[in-house]
């Protein structure tokens, strides 16, 4: 696939519905064949090697860039080609590489495209597109997880040179290989610490003196190589701050809903993969020369995960329509985020409680989905918060 064919919209150009209709058309189809395509040979026959390395290496980046596969649309009606992508992503059953992606090509990636000046998007996105400059978030701290009030990296104003920035971040995805973080800090030392009053986004390239990466791996999410990163007095030019100084709030809530839609559309391909290897197995699997499939419990339990899916992935597929109109609010975005790795925990479950001792074995796909799960229900805010601004969504529209 080039990068011409995976960027081909189905946009309106092709109106002829598709398997998914009304939100995606044949185009899109077609798209999620290349696609598969794709995965099959540049992911999944190493992506056992990439979880032991625990990062996705250059050449898979680079692989991944000529294939069109870390440039579709993030806004716009062409989102919808991006929908498809994550989702197969997260069929591919590997939590840590759909992580690693996703952070690079949809949740890094989007505050440049959404608030960076013409010359830092000439300057980044096109190696970002080609896998040849690998992106990162830099926002949480130890302190400041969910709730950002604690933030504690300051971005000091150092006259016509930029700003030092110092300070510590954690569970940053691709933290090791990044070129360059997207990275939150307190730009006005003199605000008050309420919210994030005087906070600004900026980029720090990761080759600067005083950056500093540690591997921090979760239990799982292997291959996303979740680091910490540390800023010591990182000399950052001016014309690296993303957007206005002091509206780091403002991009962030806007860029949120888009990482929250983007791990939700992982989510739904994640569960996808797991209810389909449960039914397999239930289907395959004897157990007193009857199939697992035939003891009512089990059937009903594979049917109720089924149907959950079904309804997950379709608001999945309504939210990214939602978002290539311009009309994604927080609270779908939420929902779809809340549900679907909430359901991809449960379909985890479901799949090691009946496959037995050997849905544990270490190195096992069941075992890999097991561990993986719980991360998603954390990642973007935890599903706690979802349900925050899911409950505060009420009040304001009225259910």
């Amino acid at each position: 696939m080039t990068a011409g064919e995976a960027a081909a919209p189905g946009t309106g150009a092709d109106p002829v519905p598709g398997a998914d209709a009304p939100y995606l058309t044949a185009a899109q189809d077609r798209l999620r064949e290349r696609v598969r395509g794709v995965l099959a040979r540049a992911v999944l026959p190493h992506a056992d090697r990439w979880e032991e390395l625990r990062h996705v290496p250059a050449e898979a980046w680079r692989t991944l860039g000529d294939a069109g596969l870390l440039g579709l649309p993030l806004t716009g009606p062409g989102f919808l080609d991006s929908a498809v992508l994550l989702e197969e992503l997260g069929r591919t059953g590997y939590a840590g590489v759909r992580a690693a992606v996703g952070v690079h090509a949809y949740m890094a990636a989007s505050y440049l495209e959404l608030f960076g000046t013409p010359r830092q998007r000439a300057a980044y996105l096109p190696a970002v597109r080609r896998g040849e400059r690998v992106a990162a978030l830099a926002i949480s701290e130890e302190g400041a997880g969910s709730d950002l009030r604690g933030l504690s990296t300051r971005a000091v104003a150092d006259g016509p040179c930029g700003y030092r920035v110092t300070g510590r971040k954690c569970h940053v995805a691709n933290g090791s290989r990044a070129g360059f973080y997207v990275t939150l800090a307190r730009t006005r030392q003199d605000a008050p610490r309420r919210g994030l009053a005087g906070a600004s986004l900026l980029v720090v390239d990761a080759d600067l003196p005083g950056v500093t990466r540690r591997p921090r791996p979760l239990a799982g999410w292997h291959a996303a190589d979740v680091c910490e990163v540390e800023f010591d007095d990182v000399p950052v030019p001016a014309d690296r701050l993303i957007g206005k100084p002091d509206r780091a709030l403002v991009y962030l809530m806007r860029a949120l809903d888009l990482e929250r839609l983007a791990a939700g559309l992982l989510a739904v391909g994640g569960a996808a993969y797991c209810v389909g290897l449960l039914d397999r197995f239930v289907r395959t699997h004897r157990v007193r020369d009857a199939p697992l499939g035939a003891q009512q419990a089990v059937r009903h339990r594979v049917a109720d995960l089924t149907a959950e899916l079904d309804l997950v992935r379709h608001y999945g597929l309504r939210a990214a329509w939602l978002h290539g109109g311009g009309r994604l609010d927080t609270a779908t975005a939420s929902v779809l985020k809340l549900r679907s790795t909430e359901l991809a925990v449960a379909a985890a479950q479901a799949c090691v409680r009946f496959h037995g001792a050997r849905g544990l074995l270490e190195g096992s796909a069941v075992a890999r989905l097991y561990r993986d799960a719980a991360a998603g229900t954390i990642a973007g805010g935890a599903s706690e918060l979802m349900r925050e601004l899911i409950y505060e969504s009420t009040g304001e529209r009225g259910v």
